[in-house]
């Protein structure tokens, strides 16, 4: 073999060389890309994952903020309320003393009706108890009775009250409430007592006499 040829052989087969290393780089090249589209389809789920993640905790957040609004709303609207009651309770208590205070300090209701002569030697509760006996029926020689059983019980004191049984007026009706059969006023009017009393004692004793001996046997009546 020539020289030359020797040459162009040496030349041949670096070019094949040359071809099969750029083949095979190229088929490396390839392998090695080959992954890369699978490396980036694993980042964007991880950050989709991480995106429903806190989308998830976001939604979460509105929730509980959305239960401690309404649990604090609950709460404010239960105290209001309850400051609503306790002040109508003491609205209640306030105009009911008020009350209690305008009747303890009026005076008796007075009394219209004409005094009959037979009763006129007596004077405030005890001339309206005489008159208003005569009107029931009694003779006048009952009163000295009433008078002492009266005298007893309430010293003829419209807002005489035994508290610890409750007992009220001049005839000391138990409970005092007992006379408003007669009359819504029995707390400050002498005659709604004593018409109350005189039926009681007509209803039980037949008489203010047959009363007060009841009373001066028992010591009550």
């Amino acid at each position: 073999m020539t020289h030359a040829w020797k040459k162009a052989g040496a030349r041949t087969a670096s070019v094949a060389v040359l071809l099969a290393g750029l083949v095979g780089g190229v088929y490396l090249g390839q392998q090695r890309e080959t992954p890369a589209p699978v490396a980036l389809a694993q980042a964007e789920i991880s950050d989709m994952q991480l995106l429903k993640e806190r989308q998830n905790e976001h939604t979460a957040a509105r929730a509980m903020r959305h239960q401690a609004e309404n649990e604090a709303a609950g709460k404010a609207a239960t105290e209001a309320k309850r400051a609503a009651k306790q002040a109508r309770t003491l609205e209640t208590k306030r105009i009911a003393k008020k009350k209690a205070e305008a009747e303890a300090n009026a005076g008796p209701v007075a009394f219209n009706g004409p005094i009959p002569g037979s009763c006129r030697e007596f004077s405030g509760s005890r001339a309206i108890g005489c008159t208003l006996m005569l009107d029931a029926g009694f003779g006048i020689a009952e009163f000295p009775c009433l008078n002492q059983l009266w005298n007893k019980e309430s010293g003829w004191n419209y807002k005489a009250e035994n508290r610890s049984s409750g007992a009220y007026g001049i005839p000391q009706a138990l409970p005092g409430s007992k006379m408003a059969s007669v009359g819504s006023d029995w707390k400050s009017n002498p005659a709604t007592q004593i018409k109350w009393g005189l039926g009681y004692v007509k209803g039980r004793y037949q008489s203010p006499c047959g009363a007060w001996t009841y009373f001066q046997n028992n010591g009550h009546y």
